[in-house]
Formats: C-alpha cells, sequence, structure tokens
C-alpha cells in the first residue's frame, strides 16, 4: 500500500463539515485525500490546529494526526515526515515554505508530489504567495519535486522547460448532487461565488449587476482584507450591499453555498486570474452553465458549450441575461456540464491520473 502525507489545517475543516472552511484549493486538497484513500492508498494530513500533538482522527478513511504547533512549522514537519515514513509528501499552492519543506522530505528519502492551484503557481517570480520577496524559495521547491500536478494544459506550458517533463494533469474532483433542480424550477438568480480580493474582480460583478436591475444577484465571500487597501475594500463592500438587486452574504458555509449554485441559473466568474476553478465543476455538478469574462481552463467552456466566455463586461452583461431568460437553454446546457464532470472529474479519474504518474515518476528516477 502506497503512504501519503500532506499538511494542511483548512483541510481538516473541510473534512469535518467546519462552516468557517473556505478556499477552493483546500477543498480540493480533502477531495483529493479522501478519493485516494478509497482507491487503496494509506493518507494522512497533519494538522496544527485544532487537533493537539498526537491527537489523531479518521474521516472517510483519511487520518489526521495533530503535529506539533508550538514550534516553527518546519521542525513540526520534520518529525511528521519522520515519524509517517511516506512514499510521497504532498504540497498544494505556492509558499516559500515549499522549498524547505521538500528539501526536508527528500533528505528523509521522501518523494515529493507539488500540485498547482493557479496558474502563476508555474511563475515564481509572479506566483501568489504570502512573501513574495521569497520566492526563490518556491522555486527550489519545485525543482525539487519528483512530480508537479498542473490543472489543465496550458499549465504545463507557462512552466520553465527543464520542468515540464515533470509536469502531470490532474483533474479536479467534484462530488455529485444526486438530484438537481430543474431550470423551469429555479429562481431565475445569479451566483457569484469568491473571496473578495483583487483577482476575483467584483468591480466588475457591480457593473454587470447594475446593468441587469431586473436579475437578482446572490454573492458568497468574505473579503479578504490583506490584500486591499481598505478604503478600497470599504467602497467595495459599500456597493455590493447597496445596490437593490444584490444580495450580498458574506462568507457562506460550503454546504449551503452549493445549495445556492444549485438553484441559480448562472455562475458568473468576473475573475481575471485562476488555475482551475473548484467552484467551475460545482456548478457544473449542479447542471449550472458558467458564463466566465475570461477564466476557461482548456477551452472546456467553449470547446464543450458549457456556459459563455465573454472577453468583456457588455459581453457578460449580453450573456447572463439571454441565459436567464430561456431556463430550457440553460438546462440544456447544464446536462452537458453535468455529464462531463461525471466523466472527467471523478474521483475515480482524479486516482487513475495521480497512480499514473507515480509510476511514470519512479521510472525516471
Amino acid at each position: 500500500m502506497k503512504k501519503i502525507v500532506y499538511a494542511n489545517n483548512v483541510v481538516y475543516a473541510y473534512a469535518t463539515g467546519d462552516p468557517s472552511a473556505n478556499g477552493g484549493a483546500e477543498r480540493y486538497g480533502w477531495h483529493l485525500m479522501r478519493a485516494l484513500a478509497n482507491g487503496g492508498w494509506s493518507v494522512t494530513v497533519g494538522v496544527r490546529h485544532p487537533l493537539q500533538e498526537g491527537e489523531e482522527r479518521v474521516v472517510d478513511g483519511v487520518r489526521f494526526v495533530g503535529i506539533n504547533r508550538r514550534k516553527h512549522f518546519l521542525f513540526a514537519y520534520y518529525k511528521f515526515v519522520k515519524t509517517e515514513q511516506p512514499d510521497w509528501c504532498f504540497w498544494q499552492c505556492a509558499d516559500h515554505l515549499w522549498g524547505p519543506t521538500a528539501e526536508i522530505a527528500r533528505w528523509l528519502g521522501r518523494r515529493t508530489a507539488f500540485s498547482s492551484m493557479h496558474d502563476r503557481d508555474m511563475q515564481p517570480r509572479q506566483a501568489p504567495m504570502r512573501r513574495k520577496n521569497w520566492w526563490p524559495l518556491y522555486e527550489w521547491g519545485l525543482y525539487r519535486s519528483n512530480i508537479i500536478f498542473v490543472q489543465h494544459k496550458g499549465q504545463r506550458d507557462l512552466l520553465p522547460r527543464r520542468l515540464q517533463c515533470r509536469a502531470y494533469l490532474l483533474p479536479g474532483i467534484v462530488s455529485l448532487p444526486e438530484t438537481i433542480t430543474p431550470h423551469r424550477e429555479r429562481n431565475g438568480t445569479v451566483v457569484w461565488v469568491a473571496v473578495i480580493r483583487p483577482p476575483k474582480r467584483p468591480d466588475l460583478l457591480i457593473q454587470i449587476a447594475r446593468q441587469l436591475p431586473a436579475i437578482r444577484f446572490v454573492v458568497c465571500g468574505a473579503p479578504n482584507t490583506r490584500h486591499w487597501d481598505s478604503g478600497k475594500l470599504e467602497n467595495i463592500l459599500t456597493q455590493l450591499q447597496s445596490l437593490p438587486n444584490v444580495e450580498y452574504r458574506g462568507h457562506v458555509a460550503p454546504e449551503e453555498t452549493l445549495k445556492v449554485i444549485g438553484n441559480a441559473s448562472v455562475l458568473l466568474s468576473t475573475s481575471d486570474g485562476e488555475g482551475f476553478p473548484s467552484v467551475f465543476l460545482e456548478a457544473w455538478a449542479s447542471a449550472t452553465p458558467v458564463v466566465s469574462l475570461q477564466i476557461d481552463p482548456d477551452h472546456k467552456i467553449r470547446n464543450g458549450n458549457l456556459g459563455v466566455v465573454t472577453d468583456t463586461v457588455e459581453g457578460a452583461v449580453e450573456a447572463v441575461g439571454s441565459l436567464v431568460a430561456l431556463p430550457q437553454h440553460c438546462h440544456d446546457m447544464g446536462i452537458r456540464a453535468r455529464r462531463h464532470v461525471e466523466v472527467m472529474h471523478s474521483p475515480v479519474a482524479a486516482v487513475r491520473a495521480f497512480e499514473a504518474a507515480v509510476v511514470s515518476a519512479s521510472h525516471k528516477h
């Protein structure tokens, strides 16, 4: 049995149904760890909060273990990996800690797998990191990775050429609702789901909502104060809360968010920078088409007719208005989207891709 370890507090929050959990990467991390456990892997996730050191809990076959929270993460991680003796150490998202973390794993004789969650993860100097000036440490982690998982083929092309041979496509995973609501029975709303921060472009959402006063918009997402000037953030929130056709809900628990998506006519994405948004998969699983200004990984929306990519605010206004007015067209588009994720983004498909990468990487080293 292959063994993999991962350290992430928010993955534990998703696993235990904590309503405060947020973050597409961590949600995917939970789906992947659970899928690997169900596929026969031994999976252990290190957690600094809320589990105490040495405390354990098993959820859906995934073992969560409390690791030392008093020492620096790297000391705690060293002890975690040395104790667990995994075959693979897994990491998600660009971070300066990946460099020393990968080095610890390699020094202990473990293989490493990095999973990209944003297109800019593939360009260390521009990567969305907590400490941007420490990007050389993150870049070192990429070079020390046995496997670099990408969300779509375009991410592989962004990698430095010498690393592209280590890149493998790993599809996102989405849980399929047992039933879907026919579009003729939906409430005609447009849902926007994201943490409110600059790359998500909530300012464009406001522009679109203003031009469609007869359509109700539901906005799910709390602000991230680290990335905003306080005056700019306050202005965005004031505008959202003042528009009569916008229902701003702030942070919404994950399960409730899925219900909102499943009752909407359209999911709107105004983001100008992503990887492969997990919220796209969640919308498609609920047979909800996506209207996206820019994001279309591997041209899935355009090529599969799973929604509309507009390129402009004016195009988004037109697409949203026409889709909401044509529930049967929305329904047909949504059913195509659901069939797509059933085949391409199932837990089985992700585990198959993960294991194929492991076999290939093992042959290279």
